[in-house]
């Protein structure tokens, strides 16, 4: 048997005052790192919550045009208020969580998400779409900034020295992958629970009522606001030396998010009217396999470049379009999946391609000026196309309406081919 024997000297006696304090800052860190990983989830899961909220009423305009005989084109306008609400909150909210905190702005955010699912379950007329389109896309402006930067802040706490990947893939998919499942849920929900009209946007109000509380717990990652803070909105500002390749970019993302908005606006309708199928649940596959899709190629073309990204998202836009099309006009439920997915693919792989381009073209001082000028195009062209095509139906019948819409966005697409192949010869 040993015994342990201490050393009393002035230096040893000084170095164990200096270890256990170290100790002790060692573990107070990796307290730190935890809880900004526990925080790291809690926003990536109410991030993917808000967004699948945002797109959960697509399968359900159905249900609101046989009850109160809306028309396509009010289905569209429906549609195009959220749209709306999204580009004002992120030109006027957008960024204030620089400000005010992360935390605090994006609680608010989901707020106004709740009380969007509030009006939805209270009342189904007219007016009530298109106020609670209008608050949920006010709160989604307001979030998507945020989660996005919050996400990054936390990563880099929790891990640090990792790069910031990890933050980047998972606001992607919470992003697009949560727009995704909000059909599909909400479609579920509709075919085989009761009340269709309000059990989903229930069980939605519930689950963002528990990220909310997710996220007032979470560590704050903004702390030193500025004394000196007056508000502004956000600005846009185009590159002056390469308008020609933002011009384009911005194109990319119109064509692209009008894919968007057809499929969360009328695809439900044409499914039951063109295509004789009346299921919720597949009219939620259905916008679920474009979401998905976008989402899984942004992350396979990861480390593409920017041009292969271009021209692989160009033709599957392209081919996509063209499959949707004729699955309308052949009426095959196959067909539009397939197109569907295809189309979604190429809507992620030219977003991200955009995205790149826009943020190599800009000066670091006017990058997020420049971006808002990107995302800004990409709601107008969620919006105004299928706002459109909702007015071509009220004179044309569907076919010739969609081949119509079809052949303007593909005239769109070489217009953007010719001029991102002229701008980078310059």
């Amino acid at each position: 048997m040993t015994t342990a024997t201490f050393d009393s000297t002035p230096a040893a006696t000084a170095h164990r005052a200096v270890s256990r304090p170290s100790g002790r800052t060692g573990a107070r860190e990796e307290r730190r790192r935890r809880y900004h990983a526990r925080g790291f989830w809690a926003v990536a899961l109410v991030f993917a919550t808000a967004m699948a909220f945002a797109a959960a009423p697509a399968p359900l305009y159905v249900l609101y045009q046989q009850q109160h005989g809306l028309s396509s084109l009010t289905i569209t306008v429906v549609f195009a208020t959220y749209a709306f609400g999204v580009a004002a909150s992120l030109f006027t909210a957008g960024h204030l969580s620089d400000q005010f905190g992360r935390r605090r702005m994006i609680a608010l955010a989901v707020a106004l998400n709740v009380l969007a699912a509030l009006v939805f379950m209270s009342w189904t007329n007219l007016a009530a779409l298109l106020a609670a389109r209008l608050v949920s896309g006010l709160g989604i402006g307001m979030l998507t900034a945020a989660a996005t930067a919050y996400l990054t802040e936390l990563n880099a706490v929790a891990r640090p020295g990792m790069g910031s990947r990890r933050a980047e893939v998972v606001a992607t998919v919470a992003n697009i992958g949560g727009l995704g499942l909000g059909p599909l849920m909400t479609g579920l929900l509709a075919e085989y629970a009761p009340a269709p009209l309000f059990t989903a946007f229930m069980v939605f109000a519930f689950l963002l009522v528990v990220g909310v509380l997710l996220v007032v717990v979470s560590a704050e990652t903004v702390t030193n606001s500025d004394p000196d803070w007056t508000y502004r909105p956000q600005r846009i500002v185009v590159p002056p030396a390469a308008r020609g390749r933002y011009w384009a970019a911005t194109m990319l993302v119109f064509v692209g998010f009008a894919m968007f908005g057809l499929f969360s606006s009328l695809a439900p309708a044409f499914l039951n009217t063109q295509l004789g199928n009346t299921s919720h649940a597949v009219a939620g596959l259905v916008s679920f396999v474009v979401f998905a899709a976008a989402a899984g190629f942004q992350l396979l073309t990861a480390h593409w470049t920017t041009t292969q990204q271009t021209i692989v998202g160009l033709s599957l836009l392209g081919i996509g379009l063209g499959l949707v099309v004729t699955a309308i006009v052949v009426a095959s439920l196959t067909w539009l999946l397939i197109g569907g997915a295809v189309a979604g693919a190429g809507v992620g792989t030219t977003f991200k391609a955009a995205l790149a381009t826009v943020i190599q073209l800009a000066s670091p001082g006017a990058r997020s000026e420049a971006i808002a000028g990107l995302f800004l195009m990409c709601y107008i062209g969620m919006a105004v196309p299928v706002m459109l095509l909702g007015l071509a139906l009220q004179v044309v019948s569907l076919v010739p309406a969609v081949i119509g819409f079809g052949v303007v966005m593909l005239a769109l697409l070489a217009t953007t081919a010719t001029l991102l192949v002229r701008t980078r010869r310059r």
